[in-house]
Protein backbone atom coordinates (compact mmCIF):
# COMPACT_ATOMS: atom_id res chain seq x y z
CA UNK A 1 0.00 0.00 0.00
CA UNK A 2 1.14 3.24 -0.74
CA UNK A 3 1.97 6.15 1.59
CA UNK A 4 -0.82 8.15 -0.07
CA UNK A 5 -3.15 5.39 0.10
CA UNK A 6 -2.97 4.66 3.28
CA UNK A 7 -3.63 8.57 4.40
CA UNK A 8 -6.75 7.52 2.80
CA UNK A 9 -7.68 4.56 4.04
CA UNK A 10 -7.06 5.76 7.53
CA UNK A 11 -9.40 9.07 6.86
CA UNK A 12 -12.13 6.43 5.65
CA UNK A 13 -11.89 4.45 8.88
CA UNK A 14 -11.88 7.11 11.08
CA UNK A 15 -15.00 8.87 9.46
CA UNK A 16 -16.76 5.11 9.14
CA UNK A 17 -16.27 4.38 12.29
CA UNK A 18 -16.32 7.76 14.53
CA UNK A 19 -12.68 6.60 16.37
CA UNK A 20 -10.08 4.51 16.00
CA UNK A 21 -6.96 2.81 18.06
CA UNK A 22 -3.47 3.19 16.80
CA UNK A 23 -2.80 -0.57 17.05
CA UNK A 24 -5.96 -1.52 14.71
CA UNK A 25 -5.15 0.63 12.08
CA UNK A 26 -1.54 -1.09 12.47
CA UNK A 27 -2.78 -4.28 11.67
CA UNK A 28 -5.30 -3.19 9.06
CA UNK A 29 -2.51 -0.82 7.11
CA UNK A 30 0.28 -3.53 7.85
CA UNK A 31 2.57 -0.92 9.25
CA UNK A 32 3.85 -0.68 12.63
CA UNK A 33 2.24 1.61 15.25
CA UNK A 34 5.01 4.21 15.01
CA UNK A 35 4.18 5.06 11.23
CA UNK A 36 0.66 5.27 12.22
CA UNK A 37 1.18 7.59 14.96
CA UNK A 38 3.52 9.92 12.68
CA UNK A 39 0.49 9.67 9.87
CA UNK A 40 -2.07 10.80 12.58
CA UNK A 41 0.27 13.66 13.28
CA UNK A 42 0.30 14.82 9.86
CA UNK A 43 -3.35 14.10 8.96
CA UNK A 44 -4.34 15.66 12.60
CA UNK A 45 -2.40 19.00 10.88
CA UNK A 46 -4.32 19.02 7.41
CA UNK A 47 -7.60 19.11 9.98
CA UNK A 48 -8.35 15.55 8.54
CA UNK A 49 -9.30 13.98 11.73
CA UNK A 50 -8.52 14.40 15.51
CA UNK A 51 -5.77 12.67 18.01
CA UNK A 52 -6.95 11.07 20.85
CA UNK A 53 -5.28 8.98 23.47
CA UNK A 54 -4.24 6.24 21.98
CA UNK A 55 -5.70 6.55 18.44
CA UNK A 56 -7.87 9.12 16.46
CA UNK A 57 -11.27 10.77 16.10
CA UNK A 58 -13.39 11.56 12.98
CA UNK A 59 -13.72 15.67 12.71
CA UNK A 60 -17.55 14.80 12.60
CA UNK A 61 -17.41 13.30 16.20
CA UNK A 62 -16.80 17.46 17.23
CA UNK A 63 -19.41 18.84 14.62
CA UNK A 64 -22.49 16.61 16.13
CA UNK A 65 -22.61 18.57 19.07
CA UNK A 66 -25.99 20.08 19.98
CA UNK A 67 -25.28 23.83 20.00
CA UNK A 68 -24.57 25.42 23.40
CA UNK A 69 -27.41 28.02 22.64
CA UNK A 70 -29.50 24.97 21.93
CA UNK A 71 -28.33 23.40 25.16
CA UNK A 72 -29.03 26.72 27.00
CA UNK A 73 -32.89 27.04 26.21
CA UNK A 74 -33.90 23.29 27.13
CA UNK A 75 -35.57 22.54 30.08
CA UNK A 76 -34.05 26.09 31.90
CA UNK A 77 -35.99 26.52 34.37
CA UNK A 78 -35.19 22.84 35.51
CA UNK A 79 -31.68 23.37 35.21
CA UNK A 80 -31.79 26.65 36.94
CA UNK A 81 -33.44 25.18 40.13
CA UNK A 82 -30.95 21.83 39.52
CA UNK A 83 -27.81 24.67 39.93
CA UNK A 84 -28.98 26.38 42.79
CA UNK A 85 -29.00 22.79 44.44
CA UNK A 86 -25.33 22.17 43.40
CA UNK A 87 -24.50 26.18 44.94
CA UNK A 88 -25.27 24.78 48.16
CA UNK A 89 -22.69 21.77 48.17
CA UNK A 90 -19.91 24.50 47.57
CA UNK A 91 -18.29 25.57 50.71
CA UNK A 92 -15.55 28.24 51.29
CA UNK A 93 -12.08 27.32 49.98
CA UNK A 94 -13.29 24.38 48.20
CA UNK A 95 -11.64 23.42 44.54
CA UNK A 96 -14.28 22.29 42.62
CA UNK A 97 -14.49 21.22 38.81
CA UNK A 98 -17.66 23.06 36.45
CA UNK A 99 -18.10 21.33 32.90
CA UNK A 100 -19.11 22.57 29.90
CA UNK A 101 -22.42 21.93 30.56
CA UNK A 102 -25.50 24.67 30.35
CA UNK A 103 -26.08 23.58 34.44
CA UNK A 104 -22.73 24.11 35.11
CA UNK A 105 -22.84 27.61 33.26
CA UNK A 106 -25.82 28.16 35.73
CA UNK A 107 -24.01 27.71 38.45
CA UNK A 108 -20.95 29.75 37.63
CA UNK A 109 -23.50 32.24 37.72
CA UNK A 110 -25.31 31.75 41.08
CA UNK A 111 -22.05 31.22 42.64
CA UNK A 112 -21.28 33.91 45.58
CA UNK A 113 -18.13 35.94 45.35
CA UNK A 114 -16.35 33.88 47.93
CA UNK A 115 -12.74 32.03 48.10
CA UNK A 116 -12.93 29.36 45.58
CA UNK A 117 -10.73 27.58 42.75
CA UNK A 118 -12.71 26.70 39.85
CA UNK A 119 -10.82 24.75 37.40
CA UNK A 120 -12.71 24.32 33.99
CA UNK A 121 -12.72 23.57 30.18
CA UNK A 122 -15.71 26.09 29.40
CA UNK A 123 -15.21 29.27 27.49
CA UNK A 124 -18.55 30.76 29.21
CA UNK A 125 -18.23 29.27 32.31
CA UNK A 126 -14.55 31.15 32.82
CA UNK A 127 -16.22 34.42 31.12
CA UNK A 128 -19.00 34.08 33.83
CA UNK A 129 -16.70 33.40 36.59
CA UNK A 130 -14.05 36.65 35.47
CA UNK A 131 -16.09 39.59 37.42
CA UNK A 132 -15.86 37.95 40.81
CA UNK A 133 -12.92 38.59 42.75
CA UNK A 134 -12.45 36.20 45.36
CA UNK A 135 -12.81 33.20 42.81
CA UNK A 136 -9.59 31.51 41.22
CA UNK A 137 -10.37 30.65 38.01
CA UNK A 138 -8.10 28.05 35.89
CA UNK A 139 -8.90 27.00 32.12
CA UNK A 140 -7.71 24.32 30.51
CA UNK A 141 -6.72 25.30 27.47
CA UNK A 142 -6.88 22.70 24.61
CA UNK A 143 -8.91 22.20 21.46
CA UNK A 144 -12.18 24.22 21.20
CA UNK A 145 -15.31 22.61 20.61
CA UNK A 146 -17.28 25.22 18.90
CA UNK A 147 -20.48 23.58 19.17
CA UNK A 148 -20.08 23.51 23.12
CA UNK A 149 -17.38 26.26 23.43
CA UNK A 150 -15.36 23.78 25.42
CA UNK A 151 -11.82 23.06 25.48
CA UNK A 152 -11.34 19.16 24.92
CA UNK A 153 -8.62 16.84 23.20
CA UNK A 154 -5.34 15.20 24.47
CA UNK A 155 -3.91 19.19 25.70
CA UNK A 156 -6.67 19.53 27.92
CA UNK A 157 -6.52 15.97 29.17
CA UNK A 158 -3.23 16.36 30.05
CA UNK A 159 -3.81 19.85 31.92
CA UNK A 160 -6.90 18.40 33.78
CA UNK A 161 -3.74 15.32 35.14
CA UNK A 162 -2.04 18.72 37.08
CA UNK A 163 -4.76 18.83 39.55
CA UNK A 164 -6.60 17.22 42.19
CA UNK A 165 -9.95 19.19 43.36
CA UNK A 166 -12.75 18.29 46.12
CA UNK A 167 -15.73 18.39 44.08
CA UNK A 168 -16.77 17.90 40.40
CA UNK A 169 -20.12 19.20 39.08
CA UNK A 170 -20.80 17.96 35.42
CA UNK A 171 -23.59 16.50 33.18
CA UNK A 172 -23.88 14.33 30.36
CA UNK A 173 -26.15 13.88 27.47
CA UNK A 174 -27.23 10.51 28.44
CA UNK A 175 -27.88 8.59 31.87
CA UNK A 176 -28.84 5.15 32.18
CA UNK A 177 -29.07 3.06 35.25
CA UNK A 178 -27.78 0.03 34.19
CA UNK A 179 -25.43 1.33 31.27
CA UNK A 180 -24.18 4.66 33.05
CA UNK A 181 -23.55 8.32 31.52
CA UNK A 182 -22.67 8.54 27.74
CA UNK A 183 -21.72 11.51 25.55
CA UNK A 184 -22.41 12.34 22.10
CA UNK A 185 -18.97 12.16 20.89
CA UNK A 186 -15.31 10.62 22.21
CA UNK A 187 -13.90 14.35 23.06
CA UNK A 188 -16.46 14.95 25.52
CA UNK A 189 -16.54 11.59 26.86
CA UNK A 190 -12.32 11.58 27.30
CA UNK A 191 -12.56 15.16 29.28
CA UNK A 192 -15.40 14.03 32.06
CA UNK A 193 -13.61 10.77 32.41
CA UNK A 194 -10.67 12.70 33.12
CA UNK A 195 -12.57 15.44 35.15
CA UNK A 196 -14.33 12.71 37.14
CA UNK A 197 -10.73 10.44 37.96
CA UNK A 198 -9.14 14.11 39.91
CA UNK A 199 -11.97 14.89 41.92
CA UNK A 200 -13.20 13.12 45.23
CA UNK A 201 -16.62 13.41 45.00
CA UNK A 202 -18.64 13.82 41.86
CA UNK A 203 -21.57 15.59 40.92
CA UNK A 204 -24.18 14.94 38.50
CA UNK A 205 -26.43 17.18 37.25
CA UNK A 206 -29.34 16.10 35.18
CA UNK A 207 -32.82 17.20 34.63
CA UNK A 208 -35.67 14.25 33.73
CA UNK A 209 -34.79 14.36 29.90
CA UNK A 210 -31.69 12.74 30.46
CA UNK A 211 -32.59 9.80 32.02
CA UNK A 212 -33.24 6.81 29.78
CA UNK A 213 -30.77 7.66 26.73
CA UNK A 214 -27.72 6.47 25.96
CA UNK A 215 -25.46 8.26 23.51
CA UNK A 216 -22.57 7.10 21.67
CA UNK A 217 -19.40 7.25 23.85
CA UNK A 218 -19.35 5.67 27.86
CA UNK A 219 -18.39 8.23 30.34
CA UNK A 220 -18.71 6.51 33.86
CA UNK A 221 -20.53 3.83 35.42
CA UNK A 222 -22.33 4.75 38.49
CA UNK A 223 -20.05 3.39 41.36
CA UNK A 224 -18.01 6.19 40.17
CA UNK A 225 -20.11 8.78 40.69
CA UNK A 226 -21.10 9.92 44.43
CA UNK A 227 -24.18 12.13 43.98
CA UNK A 228 -27.08 13.15 41.34
CA UNK A 229 -28.97 16.64 41.56
CA UNK A 230 -32.16 16.47 39.58
CA UNK A 231 -35.37 17.72 39.77
CA UNK A 232 -38.93 16.87 40.24
CA UNK A 233 -40.38 15.03 37.45
CA UNK A 234 -37.44 12.84 36.99
CA UNK A 235 -39.01 8.79 37.50
CA UNK A 236 -38.86 7.60 41.05
CA UNK A 237 -38.15 4.07 40.53
CA UNK A 238 -35.77 5.23 38.63
CA UNK A 239 -33.93 6.98 41.39
CA UNK A 240 -34.40 4.43 44.25
CA UNK A 241 -32.09 2.15 41.42
CA UNK A 242 -29.90 4.64 41.70
CA UNK A 243 -29.98 5.37 45.63
CA UNK A 244 -29.32 0.78 45.64
CA UNK A 245 -26.31 1.74 43.82
CA UNK A 246 -24.90 3.91 46.66
CA UNK A 247 -25.39 6.99 44.89
CA UNK A 248 -27.25 10.02 47.23
CA UNK A 249 -30.23 10.97 45.14
CA UNK A 250 -30.54 15.37 45.73
CA UNK A 251 -34.18 15.42 44.14
CA UNK A 252 -35.26 19.43 43.89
Amino acid sequence: MLVAERWQKIIQLVNERGSIRVSELSAICEVTEETIRRDLDKLESEGKLLRSHGGAISMKSVQSEVPYLERETTNADEKRRIAQEAVRQVLENDRIILDASSSAWYMAQLLPDMPLTVLTNSIKVAMELSGKEKVKVISTGGLLSPGSLSYVGPLAERSLNTYHVDKAFLSCKGLHVQRGLSESNELQALIKQKMISIADEVYILADYSKFGQQSLAHVAAWDEIRHLITDGKTDPQILEQLAEQSVAVHQI
